[in-house]
């Protein structure tokens, strides 16, 4: 509640260390506030008990409480209440183009490297506040998944349901992967345009070159990381389908086109990555992450409610009555 309230010159609170001598110097001096007259005795006069002669001292308490008002105003207490806003100049856009052939479900990475990656792909999307984003999936053959959209609840839902399926047919189609990709962002306004190409293996089918969709990319001006992903030498892999239609596992060399990967990221102006384990795949998307920022304008706007006016009023009010008890009420006392 007090998060948004200050005082703008507190310095001034140092005087209320006079108003303890202040007080003292009234109680000392209280015998000599009125006149004294001095006689060899009282007993020819009555001397009813006055009301008023106790509550003398409240003039004093009255002019110190001013006094104290006073001091609060000049420290200048006011509350200031701030609110920001946003803008972001020409976001960018991003497609993400995954490959979901067999070999995504290799355990090299935990659970395995689809699920892996589909873990730290839902972080780097929530990061990506003011961007659209986009999902291409492929393995023999492509398919737009998701379109460019800045709705994030539906580009994670359609993440988590990405899976391996027999539907799509099988290899490993980069080029494919990666035209369908281009074609998503071809007729981008964004002020930069960004593809995730994510495999594990070699390009081995359809109908595009690797090499022909990187110069689609390019004459687009589209910027291509490239990821290969899997470990260094044998990996844990599907080698075939057992009678109860689950994947048998079998060690397997892991073969990824790095070279090939290399000249996509390098002829887009990109950047070529290999993720080896969970951690460095974690590492990568972090990366990519702070290479594509968005410009976002911050504007803040403070407003100031000053708060001294009350305590001015009050001390002026405590002096007026203070002065006028002292010439009414309390006149025959002072």
């Amino acid at each position: 509640m007090l998060s948004n309230f200050e005082f703008v010159h507190p310095q001034w609170f140092w005087l209320f260390l006079i108003l303890p001598g202040v007080a003292f110097w009234y109680y000392y001096k209280r015998n000599q506030q009125t006149a004294a007259l001095k006689i060899s005795s009282i007993k020819g006069f009555k001397t009813p008990k006055n009301w008023l002669a106790k509550l003398r001292p409240l003039l004093f308490i009255f002019r110190m409480l001013a006094l104290s008002a006073i001091i609060v105003a000049l420290a200048r207490p006011r509350t200031v209440d701030e609110t920001t806003r946003t803008v972001s100049n020409k976001g960018i856009d991003i497609v993400m183009a995954i490959d979901v052939s067999a070999s995504m479900l290799a355990r090299d990475l935990k659970p395995n490297r689809l699920e892996a990656l589909k873990n730290v792909a839902a972080r780097f999307i929530k990061d990506r506040v003011t961007d659209r984003i986009g999902l291409v999936e492929y393995a023999g053959e492509s398919f737009t998944k998701t379109p460019l959209t800045s709705d994030k609840n539906i580009v994670l839902t359609s993440l988590k349901s990405i899976s391996y399926n027999t539907i799509i047919e099988g290899g490993t189609a980069i080029g494919s992967g990666l035209a369908t990709a281009v074609n998503r962002l071809k007729e981008s306004r964004a002020k930069s345009k960004v593809i995730i190409l994510l495999t594990d293996g070699v390009n081995n089918t359809g109908f595009i070159d690797p090499k022909i969709a990187s110069e689609l990319a390019t004459e687009f001006e589209i910027k291509v990381y490239t990821i290969g992903l899997g470990t260094n030498g044998m990996a844990q892999s599907p080698i075939g389908i057992r009678p109860d239609g689950k994947f048998q596992y079998g060690m397997q060399r892991v073969e990824i086109d790095e070279t090939l990967l290399k000249e996509i990221a390098d002829e887009t102006g990109g950047k070529y990555f290999r993720a080896t384990s969970n951690t460095r795949l974690e590492q990568i998307y972090t990366e990519i992450n702070e290479l594509e920022k968005t410009d976002i304008e911050e504007f803040k706007y403070t407003n100031y409610n000053e708060l001294f006016r009350p305590w001015i009023l009050l001390a002026l009010g405590l002096l007026g009555l203070e002065l006028l008890l002292r010439y009414t009420i309390f006149r025959s006392f002072v």
